[in-house]
């Protein structure tokens, strides 16, 4: 593969923008971020309209062995700020990088959108009463009432923590050995953390994984990728 040559690092004037300058080279990529509510309204239509009859349940035996563990919430959530904060990163201080991972984002969600809409999944892990009652169980708890345990494979928290992997190595100030060892260590422990609090099989992980690799090889490692 052709090694890709140094890049400039292109950090906007945030103060100047007007939405006139919209379709601006400076400023185009925020038309970007219009896709997190396109996404968001079609998984709201897949979980309210699918009926419940379609979905298949994802469960291998592997799944009976792992344990449910309520400190697998901290990564679990961990999430969220890992991708947003490699989004608002990126969106700041490094232009191409953050069209990069929206386009991973792109074609990796429209992608799980799909399959969820040709093939609706469900988990029927999560466990009837837990063994522990403390401020993490009850946390779990209340976050089963509105997580919902359908539309599940491949698993979105998996794709996610690669695209804010992929992001955070993609730019040059944050390529330090112990950034992205710490990159690297918190994306492993978010997609584990799916399984350990019974929010995915491992079925999920193991698919979300062909699907990250089409989106970086669309984004990241062929030649002519969007930047």
């Amino acid at each position: 593969m052709k090694a890709r040559a140094p890049q400039t690092v292109i950090k906007p004037e945030y103060r100047q923008f007007r939405l006139r300058k919209l379709n601006t080279p400076e400023f185009s990529h925020i038309k970007l971020l219009l896709f997190w509510p396109v996404f968001g309204l079609a998984f709201l239509a897949l979980e309210r309209f699918r009926p419940h009859a379609a979905y298949h349940v994802m469960h291998c035996a592997l799944d009976d062995v792992i344990p449910f563990s309520e400190w697998a919430l901290i990564p679990y959530l961990l999430w969220f700020v890992y991708l947003i904060g490699a989004l608002a990163y990126t969106f700041f201080f490094d232009v191409p990088a953050f069209r990069r991972m929206m386009w991973f984002i792109i074609v990796t969600y429209t992608a799980a959108t799909v399959i969820y809409f040709v093939y609706p999944t469900q988990q029927l892990l999560r466990p009837e009463a837990f063994a522990h009652d403390n401020a993490l169980t009850r946390a779990v708890a209340w976050f089963y009432t509105f997580d919902t345990n359908t539309n599940v494979c491949p698993s979105l928290h998996v794709i996610g923590s690669a695209a804010a992997l992929f992001a955070l190595r993609d730019g040059p100030r944050l390529r330090r050995w112990a950034w992205q060892a710490a990159s690297v260590i918190l994306a492993l422990c978010i997609s584990l953390s799916t399984v350990f609090m019974k929010q995915h099989s491992i079925l999920d992980v193991l698919c979300a994984l062909p699907v990250c690799a089409l989106g970086w090889w669309l984004c990241y490692g062929r030649t002519g990728r969007h930047s």
